[in-house]
């Protein structure tokens, strides 16, 4: 065979070789592509519908969970302190959200004065939940002439320990569009009870719900009580603010140092919002709360008569 056609023969081979590596790697290429074109989609289809996380309130979350290192659920006198008149509670579902039902417990005077609808509360647990010393706290609410009704924004769950607590307390967090849900079903049930006005009371990690809930629906309520709860920062979210607020904090608060409670303070002031903040000296956060060690009788009981002469002008219009 001639030198030429051997050289012809190899040439075309190695053309064959060289297509056949480029066909090969094109394909390769595009497997991976609809691979990494797959995992995006899948991605993205496990990610919808899930709520955002706010980082900023993980990092709220962090600071309270410090101050409850602790801390236990043990009962304080906010809750064991007897009713001011007799009052009747029930467990109900108040409405539905996301298929299931919303849960919570009703309190009511047992003897109303006649041909009158009572002003209706909104009361949002600790951070250990719908538990029995919060419920007990509903009737001591009830008791000065409300309809009270206590949410659950842990789906039923309670917690007995700090670490139980805080992932409770994040997961009602990382699901915020489902909290905000039951509040709003809260304040719908307590409309078709017929409350002529409705407030909002929380604590700890109520107390900053009880806030939001005065933000996200402020036709829905007019007059808001947070308990050491975290202060919102976003200008425009407060400037939704129409209800007037009562702040109550502890100057010994970690987690809320009393910087914080001022900057809100003033934030609102120049929104021309109505608000009225005080400070405990020697109180740290939870001082007030139906459920801890953290309890400061002092200061809880200045609170307490702090919040029922609030809510009595503003709901009752005495």
């Amino acid at each position: 065979m001639s030198r030429t056609i051997v050289l012809a023969i190899l040439s075309v081979a190695l053309g064959l070789v060289a297509l056949g590596a480029r066909t090969l790697g094109a394909r390769a290429i595009e497997n991976q592509a609809a691979k990494t074109a797959d995992a995006t989609d899948a991605a993205a289809d496990a990610g919808a519908g899930q709520p955002e996380i706010v980082v900023a309130s993980l990092s709220d979350l962090d600071r309270m969970a410090a101050e409850h290192q602790h801390d236990r659920p043990a009962a304080t006198p906010a809750a064991t302190a007897a009713p001011a008149q007799p009052v009747g509670a029930e467990e109900i579902a108040f409405g539905e959200v996301q298929g299931q039902p919303a849960r919570g417990y009703l309190a009511r005077p047992r003897t109303p004065p006649a041909g009158a609808h009572l002003p209706g509360l909104i009361v949002i647990h600790e951070w250990w939940g719908l538990n029995d010393n919060i419920k007990a706290t509903t009737r001591r609410l009830a008791g000065e002439g409300y309809t009270a009704l206590a949410v659950d924004l842990y789906g039923g769950k309670v917690a007995d320990n700090p670490d139980a607590a805080k992932q409770l307390a994040g997961a009602a967090m990382a699901n915020r569009d489902a909290a905000f849900a039951v509040l709003r079903a809260a304040d719908d049930y307590l409309k078709r009870q017929g409350a002529p006005k409705i407030g909002v009371i929380g604590w700890c990690f109520g107390g900053g719900w009880s806030l939001q809930t005065a933000l996200e629906i402020p036709p829905g309520i007019d007059a808001a009580v947070m308990y050491y709860g975290q202060p919102e920062k976003d200008r425009a979210r407060l400037e939704r603010l129409r209800a007037p607020l009562l702040g109550l904090f502890g100057a010994d608060d970690k987690s809320i140092p009393p910087a914080a409670v001022h900057e809100l303070e003033a934030t609102l002031k120049q929104l021309g919002k109505t608000a009225d903040f005080h400070i405990y000296e020697g109180a740290g956060h939870a001082f007030a709360n139906p459920s801890g060690t953290n309890y400061r009788p002092a200061a809880a009981e200045d609170a307490w008569q702090r919040t029922v002469a609030f809510f009595k002008q503003h709901l009752k219009g005495a």
